[in-house]
């Protein structure tokens, strides 16, 4: 059922959702990330929301449109909701507005998730994100986001209700939807001329923390590997695509077809159909039977193995064991590699565990973050094209519009 809100009332609801008039336009924003794959299991940015601003930590996810945060609704709490680092984002006067269901980006934000728009509150526009571990219910609004120039009004998701897998701590507030669609938080920046093209760009450190940026200033002008972005399917999740890849090992093809990437910088793991992990998984433990490393049971994920010379305490530890390369070799000629770094953990016990898993979708190949790291990935929206480059993502570029994470 939808939360119903009280807390705003009168013409403030019938505001439309206008253009910026801000003359400010900048080239390119940048934001320092924290988080990693493992613990955290996010690469998260500080965005400071709502008037006065109170900070939020949000996973920066390229598989999502919409920018949400866990919410209390107009009861003043969240219905099923979990535990994130800050208190429940509250909206409240004078800084929201809820957007209406009437309003063209409800209508967006529904096509892009595949659903059928109801208007049982015309006041608001509600929705409902599936996630493969659960979903999000919540009604779209405008808030003010403190920008490092400027401080537009954006449209955001108050989630109020997580599912039935509420409950949990997690180390973040919600979701930084980085999609291409005019509902996600890039789009609508370039809507409010505060950036001038929709370009996104993220670097994930094997170090834990990276940058992100938005707009085209902080994009390289060489050693980028370019291809052009495959069309979305209507309705489909996972919006950035580089086409379609074989997967192999060491030079030797897992599975016989070629199979659509998409990149989700949102899920810190890289998943596989069930079929094809498994086979994957029987060349790796076949790779590794000369090894000195030995199979072990690790609740941090289903296949870890331990060292016989002590746990592993870094990924130069894991270099020494684990020589396996893995490869996506795309149709167009173009070949990404992802080295043991790029595919492994290294856990609290001192093990070694596979950041790859099994997934239900029999027809693609998910790349996490973790097979991101140490990568500058870019999307450029404008031109319908993805690129990366090999990059130290511990090291920030610098730029006179970047603002850092904080407590």
């Amino acid at each position: 059922m939808a939360a119903r809100w009280a807390l705003v009332t009168g013409l403030l609801l019938l505001l439309p959702l206008l253009p910026s008039t801000s003359s400010s336009s900048s080239s390119s924003m940048m934001f320092k990330l924290d988080g990693n794959v493992y613990p955290a299991g996010h690469f998260y940015v500080t965005m400071n929301i709502a008037d006065p601003p109170k900070p939020y930590f949000l996973s920066v996810d390229t598989g999502s449109d919409l920018t949400w945060l866990e919410c209390a609704a107009s009861t003043g709490a969240c219905e099923r909701c979990n535990k994130g680092p800050h208190p429940h984002y509250q909206p409240g006067p004078p800084s929201y507005k809820l957007v209406p269901c009437t309003d063209p980006l409800c209508d967006t934000l529904h096509e892009d998730l595949g659903t059928t728009k109801y208007c049982t509150e015309p006041f608001q526009c509600d929705y409902t994100l599936t996630y493969a571990d659960g979903s999000s219910i919540g009604a779209l609004m405008t808030d003010k986001f403190s920008l490092p120039n400027d401080h537009p009004d954006l449209a955001i998701g108050c989630g109020y209700d997580q599912g039935v897998n509420a409950g949990k701590v997690t180390t973040v507030d919600g979701i930084l939807g980085l999609g291409p669609s005019s509902v996600s938080l890039v789009s609508q920046l370039k809507n409010h001329k505060i950036i001038a093209e929709n370009v996104i760009g993220h670097c994930l450190s094997t170090k834990g923390g990276g940058y992100l940026f938005f707009g085209e200033e902080s994009v390289p002008s060489s050693d980028v590997t370019w291809v052009p972005m495959a069309a979305r399917t209507p309705g489909k999740p996972y919006p950035y695509s580089p086409g379609h890849a074989t997967l192999q090992l060491d030079a030797k093809t897992i599975g016989a077809e070629p199979m659509e990437v998409v990149l989700d910088s949102g899920s810190a793991y890289t998943y596989l159909p069930e079929l094809l992990y498994s086979q994957l998984v029987s060349a790796l433990k076949v790779s590794l039977s000369k090894s000195s490393v030995e199979e072990v049971h690790d609740p941090a994920l289903p296949l870890c193995w331990k060292g016989n010379n002590g746990p592993f305490k870094s990924l130069d530890d894991l270099k020494k064991e684990f020589k396996s390369t893995l490869s996506l070799n795309f149709v167009n000629g173009i070949t990404i590699t992802i080295p043991p770094e790029n595919y492994l953990i290294t856990t609290e016990q001192g093990n070694a565990c596979l950041g790859i898993l099994a997934t239900a979708d029999t027809d693609l190949y998910l790349i996490g973050a973790i097979s991101m790291q140490d990568q500058l990935v870019i999307y450029d929206n404008e031109t319908g094209r993805l690129g990366w480059a090999q990059s130290m993502c511990d090291r920030m570029p610098k730029t006179k519009n970047m603002t850092a994470s904080r407590n």
